[in-house]
């Protein structure tokens, strides 16, 4: 699913500024700062898993990546820290956060800005977003979108 994403994505996140909002182990985030992303955040409220992102962070010494340890939608609630090209979204499945912070991160991305998806059930986002790609690995759901532009 990784490499469809970032093929979806060009591949060069070169000058890019990215979002990783229900970070976990870091994956996404780590590959957009690998692919040139100018800033990565990445967000992570676990305790422990935000110590692995800080040791990972320190042995790869990744000077395009800011940690932040708190609650995902908590962040996005906020409007501070600017707009991002790319935004991802992993949320715990079950968590149900998907269709409550969607609508906060409208304001938070860039003009032409993407957001990426990964749902444990198909997810129909509503009509303030363009479905630009999705697909689907096994019991996972997954989706490029868009801000629907006003005309």
């Amino acid at each position: 699913m990784r490499e469809t994403l970032f093929n979806w994505l060009g591949q060069d996140l070169t000058g890019r500024r990215c979002l990783d909002l229900f970070a976990g182990s870091g994956a996404l985030g780590f590959e957009a700062a690998s692919r040139g992303a100018s800033e990565v955040v990445m967000v992570e409220s676990d305790r422990i898993a935000f110590r692995a992102l800080q040791e990972n962070c320190r042995k790869l010494a990744c000077s395009n990546i800011m940690l932040r340890c708190e609650d995902g939608p908590g962040f996005a609630r906020r409007q501070e820290g600017g707009r991002y090209d790319v935004i991802f979204l992993d949320p715990p499945f079950q968590s149900g956060y998907l269709p409550q912070v969607l609508p906060l991160l409208a304001d938070r991305l860039a003009e032409d800005g993407l957001v990426y998806a990964e749902t444990g059930e198909a997810f129909e986002p509503d009509a303030a977003w363009e479905v630009v790609k999705r697909a689907r690995a096994g019991k996972v759901y997954y989706q490029l979108l868009q801000k629907v532009q006003d005309s």
